[in-house]
């Protein structure tokens, strides 16, 4: 018999709960510095030895994080289920945590590519590059992250998932950042539909959810156990 299929989308509040750091709710801030200085093509072509810096820094910061429960629940989920984790988030938490399907929406922190040849793309773990790193044809290396102003190569894939899902979950995200939040809406109208977050957004007019207000690292586990104990 075949799988249900369980979506999630996954949002900084999980990786949050692992230490790492966010910015919504920060004052538009991640930690000294503006958004707009560090996270978008602007903020690239302006000074990209800060971004670069700033992107060293979260890189190391995430390489060092550790999977929490939240993760691991979701890990833990694929005994029973077909599992797809859509992650808004950029670093590597839910494939340590041992998730086997997972797609960013927004890049990895890992990973490093060609300004020129966005198809150049390179895994160089918690390390580090500058201004002058290149890549094999010439072209200066720049983090593979989607920036404020690039687009979301991913969301179309991601929509067509969304629409198989038997269960969507929705885990530690604000429903604010687009075109991501908008997924929920392609999930089928019979599909379950479940949000945890310590803080329930409001929510769009129509939408049918069963909220859990806690923290990813309670309210996943004890969503992920009831829905192994049905089959």
């Amino acid at each position: 018999m075949q799988k249900p299929h369980v979506v999630v989308l996954t949002g900084a509040g999980i990786s949050a709960e692992s230490g790492l750091a966010t910015f919504r709710g920060m004052g538009g801030m991640w930690e000294e510095y503006r958004i707009e200085d560090v996270a978008s093509i602007t903020a690239w072509h302006r000074n990209p030895a800060l971004v670069l810096e700033f992107y060293n820094q979260r890189r190391k910061a995430a390489a060092q994080a550790q999977p929490n429960e939240g993760h691991k629940a979701l890990a833990k989920l694929e005994e029973k289920y077909s599992v797809t984790v859509i992650t808004q988030n950029v670093d590597d938490l839910h494939e340590r945590a041992g998730s086997s399907n997972v797609i960013h929406l927004h890049g990895k922190l890992s990973e490093v590519r060609s300004e020129k040849y966005p198809d150049l793309i390179f895994d160089i773990g918690g390390g580090a590059i500058q201004v002058g790193d290149l890549c094999p044809r010439g072209s200066q290396l720049r983090p593979n992250i989607v920036w404020f102003g690039e687009a979301v190569p991913m969301i179309e894939i991601a929509a067509q998932i969304a629409a198989t899902a038997d269960i969507f979950l929705i885990i530690g995200t604000s429903l604010v950042v687009y075109p991501a939040a908008g997924l929920v809406h392609n999930a089928p109208y019979r599909a379950e539909k479940y949000l945890i977050d310590p803080h329930i957004p409001e929510l769009p007019y129509g939408l049918q959810l069963t909220t859990i207000a806690e923290p990813a690292t309670t309210g996943v586990p004890k969503l992920v156990n009831t829905l192994l104990e049905r089959l």
